[in-house]
């Protein structure tokens, strides 16, 4: 079985995240969305309620989940026997930073590949940091969310 990690903070869940799962599910028999804790960031949703959105955006489809772990995620892919890692990459400079924590996740494990996929190019503004800020400020994030997240927000 071709399990995979979509390891990162989703906070909050963009459309970014779900064109990259989207266009990974063919790829994959599961697709685990690990929502890291990173101790060095203050997210504002909190690791519930980033679960919750991912399992209401795919109620439908049994083959994605969603997951909170913490420490590497090589060792979380362990846990959950996945052999590969999918990751977004939006612009070059994400390649840079992405493939020197890939390599150092090949460096750990061997048997864990890293998948990268482009983002679209209508998705390539969108970033979680953007889009809390434009939540903070009391801005319209609608065109940047999928509208379970966004009707969460307004409640």
């Amino acid at each position: 079985m071709r399990i995979c990690l979509f390891p990162g903070t989703f906070d909050p869940v963009t459309l970014g995240h779900v064109d990259i799962i989207n266009r990974a599910l063919p790829l994959f028999d599961k697709i685990v969305v690990g929502i890291g804790i990173n101790t060095a960031k203050a997210p504002m949703f909190s690791p519930e309620q980033r679960v919750e959105w991912i399992k209401e955006i795919y109620k439908d489809e049994d083959r994605v989940e969603g997951a909170v772990y913490e420490g590497l995620t090589i060792n979380y892919c362990k846990k959950i026997g996945a052999n590969f890692i999918l990751r977004g990459i939006r612009y070059v400079s994400d390649f840079e930073y992405e493939k020197t924590i890939a390599d150092a996740n090949r460096t750990l494990d061997k048997t864990i590949e890293t998948v990268f996929l482009t983002g679209e190019p209508k998705y390539t503004s969108v970033a979680s940091t953007i889009v809390r800020d434009i939540i903070r400020n009391g801005g319209n994030a609608s065109p940047f969310l999928p509208e379970v997240v966004y009707s969460s927000l307004n409640k």
